[in-house]
């Protein structure tokens, strides 16, 4: 792995796939909940993410506290490149809906992938509080601590040469680790 390119979760492509378990009580107290969300997720998930913004924001207009809605057009946000607005998204929608895991997760993401890891590690750390059994959020917790080690030993290695020879094995685990098929 090139230690200055930030690597990626899994998460980050199954970002809608965290929108989709945001319902998650909510499906299963109204069955038809998640049928009036699919259609959004269908233009996230076939790349038609301005289309879905402005059907988000339409939708948002008439029900500005569905954290669904706000959630997708988090995602939508962050489909369209547009990182800064999807972060203060999810800041919001953390910020109104604690109790809810995902959001914390997604922003986790986006903070990664900004190499921002001590904000990654504080947002997965909150989704897992959230939500103990989220086992995303608990793999992606553990990717950011490898990265954060990796980052530490590497600069442990550029400061004394006798360092560099005893933290050159964990190097060479963790670079292997972070560099594993699927994203990383």
């Amino acid at each position: 792995m090139n230690a200055a390119r930030p690597f990626a979760f899994r998460a980050l492509p199954q970002l809608l796939l965290a929108g989709a378990l945001l319902l998650g009580g909510l499906a299963q107290a109204q069955p038809a909940a998640g049928a009036a969300y699919a259609p959004l997720q269908q233009l996230l998930a076939s790349g038609k993410a301005a289309e879905a913004l402005a059907q988000l924001d339409e939708r948002i207009a008439a029900q500005p506290r569905d954290p669904q809605l706000r959630f997708l057009r988090a995602v939508a946000l962050a489909d369209l490149d547009r990182q800064d607005e999807a972060i203060e998204a999810l800041l919001q929608l953390t910020q109104t809906y604690p109790e809810l895991a995902e959001p914390y997760n997604n922003l986790a993401v986006l903070y990664a992938a900004r190499n921002q890891l001590d904000k990654a590690r504080d947002a997965l750390e909150m989704a897992v509080r959230a939500r103990p059994d989220y086992a995303m959020a608990h793999e992606n917790l553990a990717d950011i601590y490898a990265r954060m080690a990796f980052e530490a030993y590497s600069r442990a290695s550029g400061l004394d040469p006798a360092v560099a020879a005893r933290v050159a094995p964990r190097l060479s685990v963790l670079r292997q680790l972070l560099a594993t098929p699927g994203g990383r």
